[in-house]
């Protein structure tokens, strides 16, 4: 590392939609660090006024071709951006950034949808099987093994 790369490189992961609004809602907890986004809506990003950015293919359980293509698009963001942690808000994408990010070394963290009220996501499930941290913003749904609960910070 030399002196001019930043001390920590962050990925912010989301589909498009309530997800990004809400990832966009906590990005500033990583100011002085570099963050690379990647969201599944071409402009959305530079809506945002948030870069570099890239574009992932949407994809959900049932759409096993475009799940493959967001894969090996979101393998290509983390090998090339080489993050020290992945954060995501959800849905699928995210899912799969965390999982790959752990192959890679990354720290995952997991911020389930403020949508999600009475429930977990299907995603927000599967993320406490691979997050490092995994949050809830649902005080009643945080458990003793996880998701936890520090507090509404959306």
């Amino acid at each position: 590392m030399t002196d001019k790369d930043p001390i920590l490189r962050v990925l912010a992961v989301s589909s498009g939609g309530g997800h990004w609004e809400q990832l966009m809602l906590v990005v500033a907890s990583f100011e002085g660090a570099h963050v690379a986004f990647a969201n599944t809506i071409d402009g959305l990003a530079e809506k945002s006024g948030v870069s570099p950015a890239y574009l992932v293919a949407d994809c959900n359980r049932d759409k096993i071709f475009a799940t493959v293509q967001c894969a090996l698009g979101i393998f290509r963001i983390i090998h090339q951006e080489k993050p020290d942690v992945i954060i995501s808000t959800g849905a699928a994408p995210g899912i799969l950034a965390l999982a790959i990010g752990k192959v890679f070394g990354a720290r995952t963290i997991w911020l389930d949808s403020v949508a999600n009220s009475e429930r977990l996501s299907l995603s927000g499930k599967f993320a406490g099987k691979i997050a490092d941290l995994w949050l809830t913003q649902w005080r009643h749904l945080a458990t003793d093994n996880g998701p936890k609960y520090y507090g509404s910070v959306l």
